[in-house]
């Protein structure tokens, strides 16, 4: 089913890339503008993904979309707006949240000229009678989520809240940069097999990438923890972390309206990127995703989940069992890879990713392969050794 100028091809090509670990999406990480040759481009990165049955999940607007500037109110005192991305992932998706004498803005596009002129339309949108922000929450620390948050935070003159972990991380990352260029990235992925002169230049020539995207953060922050509740206006919202896909992503659930703000943690289209990066490379984001996924159990499957890409669903215990047998897919793949012998992340990018891939599009492709491994290194099913120093990994003993 087409959705947002992709072909259901397109979306399923942009799924396993979509916001790396430390980055933002498919298209940002690619470097991709919003064309048809782009979006074919997108198609050709991830392998099958088995476990997507979009049919499975309830879509209550239909193919209704806030385009143009326009705002959806999906409940009292509750408003779906979206900003362009001119990437192949070309949309996210933001909340306000009617919160007393205003509105509190959840995430907030990147820093670029087109998102701004677009938060000053919205901002005098009739819908929102005048009123202005009270506060601005963040997901995470990824640019579409955090980019535009001091600018958007001077404007109103009001505070951020988002996790001590993200926020730390994103001044470190706008500052240099945290797992997405340069040479430590370039070393990190030259150690897993990844040699390639042309690959190996394209990474070391990203070194500003982040700073790029999020080049100011305001200057302070009030904190949110995981089970932190959060009164805006008459909603309670509780707040749960969840890791994996962000050092410390959360989520906010209001029980008692049904409803679910997702962020990136449970998308009903594509899948969330689990990777690792080179700041910390034997981490293990894979074992941290699926127990956050987990952490939802108790969520009733019919909420409201409000994705931050995608359109808003019901199905979340569906589509989390969709996105759990996925990840056993791809670990058994990976198993069965090695019964012929050690191989490094690079040398298994086949496995995982069907269709053959350009350079720039394998040096992204990465991070989710060496994820997948690290996790079955350190649960003890697979070897790792260093050859040459080059890892390879190889079935245990």
């Amino acid at each position: 089913m087409p959705e947002d100028g992709w072909t259901a091809t397109e979306a399923n090509g942009a799924a396993m890339l979509m916001s790396r670990g430390l980055c933002l999406g498919l298209g940002i990480a690619l470097g991709l503008k919003n064309t048809a040759q782009d979006r074919t481009r997108a198609s050709a990165i991830v392998p099958r993904m088995a476990n997507f049955q979009e049919s499975a999940l309830d879509f209550p607007w239909g193919e209704q979309l806030p385009s143009g500037g326009a705002l959806i109110e999906l409940q009292p005192g509750l408003l779906w707006l979206r900003m362009q991305l001119p990437f192949a992932l070309d949309h996210i998706n933001l909340w306000l949240l009617r919160d007393g004498t205003g509105w509190a803005a959840v995430d907030c596009g990147i820093a670029d000229e087109a998102t701004r002129a677009n938060w000053v339309s919205v901002l005098a949108h009739p819908e929102l009678q005048g009123l202005p922000l009270t506060r601005v929450l963040a997901t995470h620390f990824h640019p579409d989520h955090l980019g535009n948050a001091h600018w958007l935070c001077e404007r109103a003159g009001v505070r951020l809240w988002m996790s001590a972990t993200d926020f730390n991380v994103a001044r470190m990352a706008s500052q240099s940069t945290v797992g997405m260029g340069g040479e430590a990235a370039a070393a990190f992925f030259g150690a897993h097999g990844l040699l390639d002169a042309d690959a190996q230049a394209k990474i070391r020539a990203r070194g500003d990438y982040y700073p790029r995207m999020v080049p100011q953060l305001p200057a302070s922050f009030r904190r949110l923890m995981d089970g932190d509740r959060v009164l805006i206006g008459a909603r309670s919202w509780q707040v749960i972390a969840g890791f994996g896909h962000a050092p410390e992503h959360l989520s906010f659930w209001d029980a008692a309206n049904g409803v679910l703000i997702a962020g990136d943690m449970v998308l009903p289209r594509i899948s969330t990127n689990v990777s690792v990066v080179d700041v910390e490379p034997e981490a293990d984001p894979l074992r941290l995703y699926l127990e956050s996924l987990a952490r939802l159990a108790d969520i009733p499957d019919d909420t409201l989940v409000l994705p931050a890409h995608g359109r808003p669903f019901r199905g979340l215990q569906r589509r989390i069992a969709q996105l759990q047998q996925h990840h056993e897919e791809r670990l058994a793949e990976l198993l069965a890879a090695l019964q012929g012998g050690a191989k490094t992340a690079a040398e298994l990018l086949p496995v995982l990713f069907k269709r053959p891939l350009d350079l720039h599009q394998t040096t992204f492709a990465m991070g989710e392969s060496i994820a997948h491994l690290n996790h079955l290194w350190l649960q003890g099913r697979i070897e790792r050794r260093s050859e040459g120093g080059v890892y390879r990994f190889a079935l245990a003993a």
